[in-house]
């Protein structure tokens, strides 16, 4: 069976380490906040000016004044912070974003992004992500495998306008738990039902298989 979006953020709130600064993207990677395990400290900051950000607020719990980048209402732990952009891009810049979780419509087997912009759609603009993954000193991409269509997303050469070049390290998707090697991707963890076959036709890129591949295990 295919991982749900909130499977795919619990897998990646393992990856996140005690001390750690984290960067979460619009979509599946916001829901990561929700799964920071027990006894690590992790601080997340948001591109439009806040450190600390909590999991998302129970329903009836909203501040229409406390949003993240994706304008979705948020929480914040005790602690927190709050800037305006300007110096929230400078920390980003300036290389204090230990970990940044991004969605994405095509990554390329060299750890290539494009997941801001489908020709001839309207887009509001790029928003953080170039910064992010110019800066940020580690890159996981949380995704769908195959785009609408039933077309890989894990591709030779990206088709879409890129975001950033070789800077993915790894990628979550509902089928896969994968890391990007300079020999292409290689496959780490298979979603519980899914077998290397199914995996294996729905990447388009070079796929590496070392070994027995486990089941993700929640």
């Amino acid at each position: 069976m295919a991982l749900t979006k909130e499977q795919i953020a619990q897998r990646i709130a393992r990856e996140l380490k005690d001390g750690f600064y984290v960067n979460l993207g619009i979509g599946i990677p916001t829901l990561v906040a929700n799964y920071i395990p027990e006894g690590i400290n992790v601080v997340l900051q948001s591109e439009n000016g806040l450190l600390g950000m909590g999991p998302f607020p129970f329903e009836g719990e909203e501040d229409p004044d406390l949003i993240n980048a994706g304008k979705q209402t948020i929480t914040t732990v005790p602690g927190s912070a709050f800037f305006d952009s300007a110096m929230s891009f400078g920390m980003i810049r300036a290389g204090k974003v230990d970990l940044t979780v991004l969605g994405a419509m095509e990554v390329s087997e060299e750890g290539d992004i494009a997941n801001w912009k489908i020709p001839g759609k309207m887009v509001k603009g790029m928003g953080g992500a170039m910064d992010l993954v110019a800066s940020a000193k580690n890159i996981i991409v949380a995704m769908m495998h195959s785009n609408p269509k039933g077309e890989s997303k894990l591709l030779p050469r990206c088709t879409l306008p890129l975001t950033g070049v070789k800077c993915v390290k790894k990628i979550i998707t509902d089928m896969a738990v994968l890391d990007v090697t300079d020999k292409g991707f290689k496959l780490l963890e298979r979603a519980p039902g899914v077998s290397v076959d199914d995996i294996k036709a729905r990447t388009s890129g070079k796929l590496i298989i070392e070994g027995d591949i486990p089941e993700i295990q929640f």
